[in-house]
């Protein structure tokens, strides 16, 4: 079938029959403007949260996110003892530790959420055990957990698996060098957390250190870590005896000011986020200005100002960790890629599975050809509305980003994944002028 024939039976789609499963409705929305706050990010929230359990008493943590998987770890906490009070109007958690005493986490907790697994090495620092089931997620790779379990092998932990359930034991964690083969950001997190009350100092060699990595160090460190970095990526953790409770403040979320500047850029509007952290979003924002989008960015590395260009050119992205650009905002690009004049090429280097809502994309009128992890996006003029299905987190920006800008009418399906990720964004693109509503 060629393109052409594609884009006419999309034509044909415009009128779409009212959906009884959940979904999100978004009708083409040109130019937004305005102002956006955001939210903490939920890629340091989740792991700082576990990270309490290394204390006894009672934390609170700031511009805590109210996503669904923020209250799936929170339900892990609460399974093993903690007491917590979630103040989602005003974003404050509180979080009790003293009392845990629980080692144990099923499989259907641990299913809800990837980051659930970061409970291990917390566990194993306290308690030396844990017995955890196999954590869920997002169906956007295998995410291998072998790089957690080999090194947390080498300080001593000895690991059964049986069906869904994998135990870990140690009469005493040992300090290593742990190199990693991959400078995986949950591995990092979860070695980081066994080491800090280990005796002696552990170097994590090939470390990840994203910016959500560096606010999950700064928490430790609060509380009384002893942790330096060495070049090259390494990550000195001297364990100490014990860690204080602390109140803290979590980072601003630049995956979610990401999603607000490409919502600018696709519907050719002026989009001004004071808090977005544009020290941590380099590479993304270059992007942006490649793309012809005149971009500004505030006094001290924060806020960022998009005014879009009504002529865009392609790009070529290629993912890969931080510094380099994130595969969390591979997919909402794409969108807008898929409207740019010209050919441009994304390759996903950090999980196999990423490219799923390019299938999506194609629906609404998008070229595009996919070989591997590479694809190839032959820009179009238009897009028009249709029913999709989101497969992960940022699958489901990046069809409510093409859905803005799409003629016509789009219905998103799989908004449990919107949910896990964004809270209230769509209020928030309300706001901005975008017609977009929720049906639960």
């Amino acid at each position: 079938m060629s393109y052409d024939s594609k884009i006419q039976i999309h034509q044909s789609q415009v009128i779409i029959p009212q959906h009884k499963m959940p979904h999100l409705l978004v009708e083409q929305s040109l130019k937004l403007e305005g102002t956006a706050k955001l939210f903490g990010a939920k890629n340091a929230t989740l792991v700082i949260i576990i990270s309490l359990l290394l204390t006894k008493g009672k934390s609170t943590l700031f511009n805590v996110p109210a996503l669904e998987d923020t209250f799936s770890i929170i339900q892990l906490m609460n399974h093993l003892g903690v007491h917590t009070e979630f103040d989602i109007d005003q974003n404050i958690l509180e979080v009790d530790t003293t009392f845990v005493q629980n080692a144990q986490i099923p499989f259907e907790i641990m299913n809800k959420c990837r980051a659930s697994f970061l409970v291990m090495g917390a566990l194993l620092a306290r308690f030396n055990k844990a017995e955890v089931g196999l954590p869920g997620g997002c169906v956007i790779g295998e995410r291998p957990i072998d790089y957690h379990i080999k090194n947390f092998e080498k300080m001593g932990v000895v690991f059964n698996e049986e069906k869904d359930i994998l135990s870990g034991s140690v009469k005493e964690l040992k300090h290593r060098n742990l190199l990693l083969e991959y400078p995986s950001v949950g591995a990092t997190e979860n070695l980081v957390l066994a080491a800090v009350l280990t005796e002696g100092t552990t170097k994590i060699i090939n470390a990840a250190l994203e910016p959500e990595v560096f606010d999950f160090i700064q928490v430790l460190k609060k509380m009384g870590a002893h942790i330096t970095i060495e070049a090259p990526a390494t990550l000195c953790v001297t364990g100490v005896k014990e860690l204080k409770a602390i109140e803290y403040s979590i980072m601003y979320d630049r995956l979610e000011a990401g999603a607000l500047l490409l919502a600018g850029a696709i519907t050719g509007g002026y989009i001004d986020i004071p808090q977005a952290p544009a020290h941590s979003m380099g590479l993304f924002l270059t992007k942006l200005q490649e793309m012809g989008h005149t971009i500004l960015i505030g006094k001290n590395g924060t806020g960022v100002k998009i005014k879009a260009s009504k002529r865009t050119h392609p790009v070529t992205i290629k993912t890969a960790p931080y510094p380099s650009f994130p595969t969390d905002l591979q997919a909402p690009m794409t969108a807008a890629l898929v409207l740019t004049q010209g050919t441009s090429k994304i390759q996903e280097t950090v999980f196999e599975n990423r490219l799923m809502h390019i299938k999506e994309l194609i629906k609404m009128g998008a070229q595009a050809e996919i070989e591997n992890s590479v694809a190839i996006i032959r820009g179009v003029q238009e897009l028009y509305g249709t029913t999709v299905i989101a497969s992960d987190i940022r699958a489901s920006c990046a069809l409510v980003l093409a859905g803005l800008a799409a003629q016509g009418t789009t219905i998103v399906t799989g908004i449990h994944h919107w949910k896990r990720g964004y809270q209230n964004l769509e209020k928030k693109l309300q706001q901005l002028g975008a017609r977009i509503d929720l049906y639960e």
